[in-house]
């Protein structure tokens, strides 16, 4: 069956992951932040915070600001946004799929309100996109199973006639246990190989 739809996560396919590790590591050096305390504080709130159920004023007076700071949250939020940086590349490959004409193409992602929105905007993927169908809006994260089956339900997707594209493995599980093509990214050159033997044209 022709594929018709295109599932792509935004971290660490079209671009840096926003809020992991690496950029909280970067955060604890810049800010001089105790690592394990601010480690403790942000995995007790992260699913809270990227399903939609607390702002990020909230994520930061719970995970950074419960102690008097010589910064401020600005300067704090701008630094996280200064962590995301685009893969041109894939989303230059993205950009031509939808040029096609072919394929009705969407966003399957975890994240927050407020690095997602600057993330769609500053990548320039509103003008690609047919739909974004984030966590902080969906109200659930990847791999529940619930998240995939949101996505093809309002994208009014076949399964059979979709690919999923993300960087982590275990997402991709529920997605194939759907009967959804998977595709593990790895690297642009490997994606367009994938694509292709998946039938999908440019």
């Amino acid at each position: 069956m022709p594929i018709t739809h295109l599932f792509f996560d935004i971290g660490g396919v079209l671009g840096t992951n926003g809020w992991d590790s690496r950029e909280r590591a970067a955060a604890v050096t810049r800010f001089g932040l105790d690592a394990e305390e601010f480690d403790r504080r942000h995995r007790e709130v992260v699913g809270t915070w990227e399903m939609g159920r607390m702002t990020v004023d909230e994520y930061l007076e719970h995970t950074v600001f419960d102690d008097p700071r010589d910064f401020s949250p600005a300067e704090f939020i701008a630094f996280m946004k200064a962590q995301s940086e685009p893969d041109s590349a894939a989303i230059a490959l993205a950009r031509a799929l939808g040029a096609s004409g072919r394929y009705r193409l969407m966003v399957l992602n975890n994240e927050s309100e407020m690095l997602n929105l600057h993330r769609v905007q500053s990548f320039g993927l509103v003008a690609i996109f047919h739909a974004f169908f984030s966590s902080c809006w969906t109200g659930v994260m990847k791999p529940s199973r619930r998240a995939y089956e949101l996505a093809i339900a309002m994208s009014q997707a076949d399964p059979a006639c979709s690919i999923f594209i993300d960087d982590r493995v275990n997402n991709l599980v529920p997605a194939r246990a759907l009967g959804m093509h998977v595709i593990h990214f790895t690297g642009v050159p490997e994606l367009t190989r994938e694509l292709e033997h998946c039938g999908v044209t440019f």
